[in-house]
């Protein structure tokens, strides 16, 4: 009964003289930044992405067609990357349509992101009906990745194959001066 009631008593003793830590405005500061730099992948139906493939402004848009599990999609990334940074300011846009499972986002397609410091915007294309979606891309599209839609209001091209920097460049080039 005596350690019964020594127990009792260091446990209230304890839980009464841990004092709580202060959290200081620089660890709130730096809990908000980690909060806000948070990696998110907006998951989008064929319906949903559509629209993207067939915008009507002054903007060239090339969209890649890749996954994290395809050796050549991860190679071409930093050629779209590039291009994405050195064209700003000329009107292109690049975004990076993932294609992999939705299931392994969190644990794959995320932590690729944040590794790769991808810099364009990252879609995931969320949709059982390939056989639909593949042909409304492009109707010679095999299914094949990785593609690349480049467009503008004037012209459109889909490729079918992995690019260099040097080779996307000169296809970017195409739209800017027909």
């Amino acid at each position: 009964m005596k350690w019964k009631a020594l127990f009792i008593g260091l446990l209230v003793t304890v839980s009464f003289s841990c004092k709580k830590e202060k959290v200081t405005e620089k660890e709130v500061k730096k809990e908000a930044v980690v909060q806000e730099n948070k990696t998110t992948v907006k998951s989008y139906s064929y319906n949903e992405l559509k629209p993207l493939l067939e915008k009507n402004d002054d903007k060239i848009y090339v969209i890649n067609f890749w996954a994290t599990w395809c050796g050549p999609c991860v190679k071409e990334l930093p050629s779209f990357e590039k291009l994405g940074k050195e064209y700003a300011n000329k009107n292109v846009e690049v975004i990076l349509v993932s294609l992999d499972f939705p299931k392994q986002v969190d644990k794959k397609l995320i932590p690729f992101i944040q590794k790769k410091n991808l810099q364009s915007e990252v879609i995931l294309l969320d949709d059982i009906n390939e056989d639909v979606w593949i042909k409304a891309i492009d109707k010679n599209w095999s299914g094949a990745i990785p593609a690349t839609l480049i467009y503008n209001k004037n012209k459109r091209m889909f490729y079918e194959q992995s690019f260099e920097y040097d080779t996307l460049e000169k296809e970017v080039q195409t739209f800017l001066n027909p």
